[in-house]
């Protein structure tokens, strides 16, 4: 599977090329209820990871091929902290970013350790999950591998936004009777306070999920945001961003469907016409599927297991 994928409509950071340190499996430290990739026990390292040189080289050919990109978005099917010369990566990233901004997606979980830290520094924007500050609730929605406490990762936030001048973003991902309390909300915004990110987006489940879980509302969403006091909020809502018409082979369609579901919004605006008709065609053959979320309909090129 390819290391790049994309570029993808992003809702909060433009149109984005994702570089996935994690192509061949799922990589991750946390299984989450509402992940949008297979469920899978939670893991401490990536296993056969891509070289940087492989990385890099990749990416230099995408950025030749799509130079409208804004952001380049390193993620890891998974947790990209993971990726074992993710400093290394980084600084060869900055080097040929030219004017893209360099974006990294963590669950935070290594966010109290000092290396970590540094390395995070250097990225343009850092987005960090904080779902929950309660531990049993932590425990309960992102199923962390044994040892991970939301308490270190609280005092790893507070610490890195001491040092860290670029953007922080702490997304809040909001699912039906796990973390939709009001008192929940109470003790993220004690936290929040402590954390002062540049940004909070406060969402819901609106891709297929790993597991059988469900969203809330927008009005859910927006009730449990005005506990949030003083600090920029946005309720994260689907949107057209940019009118970018992207054109792909079969392969390559099926490769970003695989990454990420689609919706017919996002299809109909990144997509040039030739490509629109391709996932017709696609969807007609069943080399890809179709399936309603939150009454929202989405593309995908890989099965969900659905489980208890």
């Amino acid at each position: 599977m390819s290391i790049i994928f994309g570029p993808i409509n992003s809702r909060r950071f433009g149109l984005s090329l994702g570089i996935d340190l994690s192509p061949a499996q799922k990589s991750c430290n946390f299984d989450c209820l509402y992940c949008e990739l297979e469920p899978a026990k939670p893991i401490d390292a990536i296993q056969n990871p891509p070289s940087v040189k492989e990385v890099i080289q990749e990416t230099q050919k995408a950025l030749q091929e799509f130079r409208e990109v804004d952001v380049i978005t390193v993620t890891a099917n998974g947790e990209p902290t993971l990726y074992p010369y993710l400093d290394e990566l980084v600084d060869e990233l900055n080097r040929i970013k030219e004017d893209k901004k360099l974006l990294i997606l963590s669950n935070a979980s290594r966010i109290h350790e000092l290396a970590i830290q540094q390395t995070l520094t250097k990225f343009d924007i850092v987005k960090l999950s904080l779902d929950s500050v309660d531990q049993r609730t932590f425990k309960r929605l992102d199923r962390p591998l044994k040892g991970i406490e939301v308490q270190d990762i609280i005092h790893g936030m507070v610490y890195f936004r001491n040092i860290y001048d670029g953007f922080l973003v702490i997304e809040i991902l909001v699912v039906q009777g796990i973390n939709d309390k009001p008192q929940e909300f109470v003790a993220l915004n004690e936290v929040l306070q402590q954390i002062k990110p540049d940004r909070i987006d406060i969402g819901t489940i609106d891709r297929p999920p790993a597991y059988k879980v469900a969203p809330v509302s927008y009005e859910k969403l927006y009730e449990l945001s005005k506990h949030i006091k003083n600090l920029p909020v946005t309720i994260v809502s689907r949107k057209k961003e940019h009118s970018y018409q992207l054109h792909l082979s079969k392969d390559e369609l099926i490769d970003l469907l695989t990454h990420r579901p689609l919706t017919q919004e996002d299809i109909d605006t990144l997509f040039d016409e030739e490509t629109i008709k391709l996932v017709r065609k696609l969807l007609k053959d069943k080399a890809i599927t179709k399936r309603n979320v939150g009454n929202v309909t989405f593309f995908d090129a890989t099965v969900h297991t659905i489980s208890k």
